[in-house]
């Protein structure tokens, strides 16, 4: 069952169209961050797609469709994955751009992307210190809605 207060205003919830590009610039900011520190190789091009989708989203410039189709591909990338570093990295993406849909999948970037450092080998400090101070950056009720509810879901995780 979703968190209803990630729900929209216009779906009947609390969450203002402002707050919801705030978390779909946050989420996209996790699964870049990822990429800068991680070295995954080539990357796939529904992965870039989709990441630029989330960007054009946040910017007033992308339907919701075409943040849901492109987040299709990103998942279909990381089902296809050879590597669960890439698999982890691709959901993260693709988690990131489906913000725009569910504002509760936002939380699935960072928590993807910690995910992928910890198949890596990587520690997850620095990632989660990285990640919770460009949460701050957030008003704050929003960032204390998700640090909350990602404490929660990162057992779920096992990270």
């Amino acid at each position: 069952m979703r968190d209803k207060r990630f729900v929209a205003v216009h779906r009947g919830g609390p969450l203002t169209k402002d707050q919801h590009r705030l978390l779909i610039r946050w989420a996209r900011a996790c699964s870049e961050h990822l990429l800068s520190v991680l070295d995954i190789g080539p990357m796939d091009d529904r992965l870039l797609h989709a990441l630029q989708v989330a960007k054009e989203w946040e910017q007033g410039n992308a339907t919701v469709g075409a943040a849901m189709k492109a987040s299709l591909g990103a998942h279909a990338a990381a089902r296809e994955a050879a590597d669960p570093v890439v698999t982890a990295a691709a959901r993260s993406i693709g988690h990131a751009v489906a913000t725009a849909h569910m504002a509760d999948h936002s939380m699935g970037a960072p928590l993807y992307a910690l995910k992928a450092l910890k198949m890596a080998g990587r520690p997850l400090d620095e990632e989660r210190a990285w990640q919770y101070e460009q949460l701050q950056q957030l008003p704050a009720d929003i960032a204390e809605l998700v640090s909350g509810t990602m404490k929660q879901k990162e057992k779920s995780f096992k990270i």
